[in-house]
């Protein structure tokens, strides 16, 4: 009895496969973290022979771990991290992936901000150029190199290739191009104009044919079947931008609901009921024929704690506890204080400036290393406060919201984030939301539910609500405002920083 959906989820660090039950009831789980290059300054690859290799693994050592047969499997759904850069040769082999923390296009997106490129795009797309936005990526290999860029036979983004790697089709789907500023977002279909607009009116035959996010992409072939455990024929549907998965596995699907992800990326979204708002937002994605996500999003999450952790937490922690636990646990210690340190997110640059850097401000004597973990989970609280605020700037409204991502697994770190934005704040039951997000749009695609509506009241479960703290409202007000006016004094340094960093050694920025 087909009564188990697998979910995928391509992330930039980590794919994951995990088995559910029809009313999201997680049978085994398996994830296998990759690993990224930079093989120059602001460019961050990875190898899809890795990449595929992992998910065979993870699909094979979850069958493993569920104990069902795999014609078990009524469907099986992928979500991928969007934008970056993934693409085949003109023989459909493996070519390049690049990477949506990638920031090799910061002076291409600056050069077009002031050939006022973004004035073309934004009308067509609700998107304007951003250096790991898929399009800038495309031109700039055009233009830079041109010897890898006559190879390309497909351009499309992570769980594509995973996709096309299952059941051998070249295809992606609505949410993912939307998501990358690729197709016309109130027709839903690819346009001549706008790839004119990015300098690729002669790449059409680049982008593979476009489906629905729920629609059957193929079927697993009998080559994969063999390697990875799972029954030839089983159904694989388009799939879904992992944010917008995430959302959809939080049990976000109505219009007026938000979803927060604290995961390598800062994602904030709401969901839409048509292509257009009263004011401009970073990007909008669509994810069914009636509902958008407008979205404001940035590479300056998670990833910042993750770093911390590795960098300076690392084997320091008691053996049962885990590292983020531990890193936590020194946040919480720490009783809220006006004069505690403030941090900057951009290890990854921001939004829409490649040139910003991370940076601890306002360190004493006093401070112990609570106080600037404190800082940084603060400070990635600000940074989605901020994009939140562009979000209702531009007339999206909402009263609460699900945080999902790798940080909602904290006890902490929620609290401050209902705190710094000052709505309710409620978490999952499930921690793989992606996968469970795939996992109901591949249900929705073999019919066992009406809509992802249906899918998401049969599968999602709420596991906790936080309220934000009146008495901190306050505290936060200013600690943002100092976060907001540091930023600003800082943005002229981080660019001259960014030009020294590509001068000879000895030579004076």
């Amino acid at each position: 009895m087909t009564d188990y959906l697998l979910g995928l989820d391509a992330g930039n660090t980590v794919i994951k496969a995990v088995i559910f039950d029809r009313t999201g009831r997680e049978l085994a789980h398996a994830g296998e973290e990759g690993h990224s290059r930079m093989p120059s300054p602001g460019h961050v690859e990875r190898d899809l022979g890795e990449l595929w290799a992992n998910a065979r693994h993870v699909i094979h050592t979850c069958l493993d771990k569920a104990g069902i047969a795999a014609g078990d499997i009524a469907a099986i759904g992928c979500a991928g991290h969007g934008n970056g850069l993934y693409a085949l040769d003109r023989a459909g082999e493996p070519l390049i992936g690049i990477q949506s923390l990638d920031t090799r296009a910061t002076g291409l997106v600056e050069a077009w901000l002031a050939e006022g490129v973004g004035d073309r795009t934004y009308p067509i797309a609700r998107q304007r150029p951003w250096p790991s936005q898929t399009p800038t990526l495309l031109t700039w290999l055009k233009r830079y190199r041109p010897e890898l860029f006559q190879r390309i036979g497909t351009v499309f983004f992570s769980k594509d290739f995973v996709v096309n790697r299952l059941t051998g089709q070249r295809v992606s789907e609505v949410s993912d191009m939307s998501g990358a500023g690729l197709i016309d977002l109130a027709a839903r279909r690819y346009d001549r104009a706008l790839m004119e607009a990015y300098g690729l009116g002669d790449c059409m035959d680049l982008l593979p044919p476009l489906i629905e996010s729920a629609d059957i992409a193929g079927r697993v072939t009998a080559a994969v079947a063999a390697e990875t455990g799972l029954a030839a024929g089983t159904p694989v549907i388009g799939g879904l931008f992992d944010v917008v998965a995430s959302a959809l596995g939080s049990g976000v699907s109505r219009t007026g609901s938000a979803s927060i992800i604290a995961g390598t990326w800062s994602i904030n979204q709401v969901v839409i009921g048509g292509p257009d708002l009263d004011g401009p937002v970073f990007m909008s994605s669509t994810f069914d024929r009636t509902r958008y996500m407008a979205m404001e999003n940035s590479a300056t999450s998670a990833a910042n704690l993750e770093w911390l952790v590795r960098e300076f937490f690392e084997g320091d922690h008691a053996a049962d506890i885990s590292p983020f636990d531990a890193c936590c646990a020194h946040a919480a210690a720490v009783e809220p204080a006006a004069d505690d340190p403030l941090y900057h997110p951009y290890l990854y640059g921001a939004q829409q400036d490649g040139h910003a850097r991370a940076g601890f401000y306002g360190i004493a004597g006093w401070h112990t290393r609570g106080h600037l973990v404190r800082a940084l989970l603060e400070g990635v609280a600000f940074g989605h406060r901020q994009h939140v605020e562009a979000i209702r700037k531009a007339g999206a409204t909402f009263e609460e919201a699900v945080l999902s991502g790798g940080g909602a697994r904290s006890r902490l770190w929620p609290q401050i984030f209902a705190d710094v934005l000052g709505v309710p704040v409620s978490v999952a039951v499930s921690h793989e939301t992606g996968a469970l997000g795939a996992a109901i749009a591949a249900g929705t695609g073999v019919g066992l539910f009406s809509d992802f509506t249906d899918g998401a009241n049969a599968m999602v479960r709420t596991d906790r609500h936080y309220r934000p703290n009146g008495a901190l409202s306050a505290h936060y007000d200013r600690r943002y405002a100092l976060y907001r006016d540091i930023g600003e004094a800082m943005t002229p340094l981080w660019r001259r920083l960014s030009a020294s960093r590509d001068m000879a050694p000895g030579v004076a920025a």
